[in-house]
């Protein structure tokens, strides 16, 4: 084994202890620089507490409780009033005790009592997930459709009153009544048409109906729904020209219905001949983007029918088209006669966000010779 001579062992001792010296001076600056390293994963930050409450606020469910025991007391349901005044946004208790007051306060005695007063004072300010009066009118959407009797005027009263729960409450009012109430070939219950008559006005007013479905729902009601009709007219419609189809689907030669030319036709037979024939009919004439309004149609057959819209609506609305993942109604907005004579349909309001318009004849050996759609873009 070769040996190294000690003044050679010494060197590279001496070398060795200032390289040491070298990595742990440059490695320090290194650890200084970058962040420091925890072993666990960072915890996402910590939710804000809620704020405290009040003193008031805390003192409220206890002041509500008092009218429950002696709803004729004035003078206890004045103090709990006053309590509830100094409390803005009342704790979930507090709110949960809103269905016991309106037990003690039932609107046949007056809705100007102190203890109902004191109902619609507390529904103003609770949340819309707890609020007495907004879940009211919602579950009474869905009595209405079982023929369980209500009261138009109450839920008037529980609707002007649901404050934050507004919403969620002109949510049901679209949803489960105008929504079907826009819907060819569905028959309301007869408790619903009244109730959404009575209820849409104060949806209607706050800004929480779609204008699509009001005017299809409009459209689709007539006559059988005169408040429906007036506030959809509202809208003053701009002017109209007669609009060619995007795109045609369903009968061969379907262009020739709207190539301007009276003497042309085409086939529509009444059979289903597809899967989608109870949206598309024999005919659809699609419109992308949908067009803005549609005030009338001007159309020459032989063979009677109906002219169906197919109009969009928010999501949830109506039915779901699931191969678009969008949702619809689908209006009649026109009843011809198909006597081989131009025939007019004007509507009882006009229509907004209209995708398409769908043509259902009632005879196998219907023609359609020419079909004008009159709105703008």
């Amino acid at each position: 084994m070769r040996r190294y001579p000690l003044r050679t062992l010494l060197l590279m001792l001496v070398a060795l202890i200032a390289f040491g010296r070298l990595w742990c001076v440059t490695h320090q600056d290194e650890r200084a620089a970058a962040p420091p390293s925890s072993p666990r994963a960072a915890a996402p930050p910590a939710a804000p507490a809620p704020p405290a409450l009040s003193l008031e606020c805390r003192a409220l469910e206890q002041a509500l409780a008092a009218p429950l025991r002696t709803p004729d007391d004035p003078q206890v349901v004045a103090e709990a009033r006053k309590r509830l005044e100094a409390c803005p946004r009342p704790p979930p208790r507090a709110c949960e005790l809103a269905p016991a007051l309106a037990a003690r306060a039932p609107f046949s005695q007056g809705a100007d009592t102190p203890m109902r007063g004191l109902l619609g004072a507390l529904c103003e300010r609770c949340a819309g997930a707890i609020n007495a009066c907004a879940e009211t009118v919602s579950r009474a959407m869905l009595e209405a459709a079982i023929g369980r009797p209500l009261n138009i005027q109450e839920l008037q009263w529980n609707l002007e009153h649901a404050g934050p729960g507004t919403p969620s409450a002109c949510d049901a009012v679209v949803r489960l009544g105008l929504s079907p109430a826009a819907q060819a070939e569905v028959e309301l219950p007869p408790g619903v048409l009244p109730l959404i008559e009575g209820l849409t006005p104060g949806c209607h007013r706050v800004g929480l109906v779609p204008p699509s479905v009001l005017a299809a729902a409009a459209v689709q009601q007539g006559a059988r729904a005169p408040t429906l009709r007036a506030l959809a007219q509202t809208a003053k419609p701009g002017a109209t020209s007669v609009l060619k189809p995007d795109q045609l689907s369903g009968a061969p030669s379907a262009l020739q219905a709207f190539d301007g030319d009276p003497g042309t036709h085409v086939a529509v037979a009444s059979a289903p001949q597809q899967h989608r024939w109870s949206a598309d009919g024999a005919l659809r004439a699609n419109y992308s983007p949908p067009l803005k309004t549609v005030a009338s149609f001007r159309l020459k057959a032989q063979g009677p029918g109906t002219l169906r819209a197919i109009v969009r609506t928010p999501k949830g609305a109506g039915l779901k088209d699931p191969e678009a993942g969008t949702s619809f109604v689908n209006p009649t907005v026109c009843q011809y006669q198909g006597k081989g004579e131009w025939e007019t349909c004007e509507l009882a309001a006009s229509l907004t966000d209209v995708e398409a318009i769908s043509v259902f004849p009632a005879r196998a050996d219907g023609k359609l010779h020419e079909l004008e759609v009159r709105g703008a873009r």
